[in-house]
């Protein structure tokens, strides 16, 4: 995570008062002729006025990618009153498809996101968003996702691009890309969570009636991708028993015991139902708990390590900060309440 990471401002008081000095993150979402409604909803949707009880936590601007009337395939047409010079200040700037994989983008577009990049901006390809970031350069010598199924085109296309195609999404610190469709949900809650914390992510989610957190390396096709809920009635209560039992020590063996399975069996279908093996799991599920604790509680970074399941809060803090790119005393200060409002 970045430096960049913002502090939310929590009641409408202090928002009157502090609006001059403090605005919320600039969001960017860039629409082109020939848009994806669904894509171009994602972004519009998690980024504008989601929780009605408290002030925005973004500042959206839709922005004309390119002259020109912008209508999708169906007939839906976008009017805005923001061109390219709508990505000069922004924080965040979106690309939320693109419409053919052998187009390139006009140069004034991929120009103004070079300058974005530059100047500091976070810059987010959905989909195949991920291709006008790759014409850009964006993306040379990165590690990179996009839609499973348009792999070996963008290898052939790209051959300086680590794509990844089994992620739903990949944070590359400024660049972010993500896989097709539903990953683009997950992928914009997961920048709302680097802005605002887990509390307020899980708040935007619940808005949205979608599982709340979804790691970025998790599978982007396997048959079950939801690993809140699977259609595995024996594995969805074993997520519940260990979700309240993550302080013990788990072993495949019990686990495999506990759901009546042989261990192979178990390890396979676990895999099936979730994406990510029973550790994986377990590690996702033990870093967002020590985040909602550290947002939530005083307690200190051994008890925290406790509470989760690391054997010492050395532990704890070395996977923290592997993925978050941040220590968990930083998360704290930064974070720490912002979901109480």
């Amino acid at each position: 995570m970045s430096s960049s990471i913002r502090s939310a401002t929590i009641s409408s008081s202090e928002h009157s008062a502090l609006e001059k000095s403090v605005r919320p993150p600039v969001v960017a979402v860039l629409a082109f002729n020939r848009f994806s409604p669904f894509h171009f909803s994602v972004p519009c949707t998690i980024f504008g006025p989601i929780l009605p009880e408290r002030p925005a936590l973004f500042q959206l601007r839709i922005c004309a990618g390119e002259p020109g009337v912008l209508r999708s395939e169906m007939g839906l047409s976008v009017e805005t009153g923001f061109g390219l010079e709508g990505l000069h200040d922004a924080d965040l700037v979106i690309v939320p498809f693109w419409r053919k994989c052998d187009e390139r983008p006009d140069e004034a577009l991929l120009d103004a996101l070079r300058q974005a990049y530059r100047r500091g901006a976070k810059i987010v390809g959905l989909c195949l968003g991920t291709y006008v970031l790759a014409y850009a350069g964006l993306l040379q010598h990165r590690k990179a996702s996009t839609h499973w199924e348009y792999e070996q085109d963008f290898i052939r296309r790209f051959p300086d691009v680590r794509l990844d195609t089994n992620a739903l999404y990949v944070d590359e610190q400024q660049v972010i890309t993500s896989a097709g469709t539903g990953a683009g949900l997950d992928c914009c809650l997961y920048l709302v969570r680097q802005y605002y914390g887990s509390a307020i992510a899980n708040k935007v989610a619940r808005r949205m009636v979608i599982p709340p957190y979804r790691e970025g390396g998790q599978a982007q096709f396997i048959d079950r991708p939801v690993p809140v809920s699977t259609q595995d009635a024996r594995i969805n209560q074993l997520l519940d028993y260990l979700r309240s039992h993550l302080d013990q020590t788990h072993t495949l063996d019990v686990l495999a015991e506990r759901v009546m399975m042989t261990r192979r069996t178990f390890t396979r279908q676990f895999h099936k139902a979730t994406g990510i093996s029973v550790g994986e799991w377990l590690l996702a599920e033990r870093l967002q708990r020590s985040q909602e604790l550290l947002e939530s509680t005083d307690l200190g970074i051994e008890q925290i390590a406790g509470q989760v399941g690391f054997s010492h809060g050395t532990s704890l803090r070395t996977h923290f900060k592997k993925r978050f790119q941040v220590t968990p005393n930083e998360w704290r200060k930064t974070f720490h309440n912002q979901g109480d409002f």
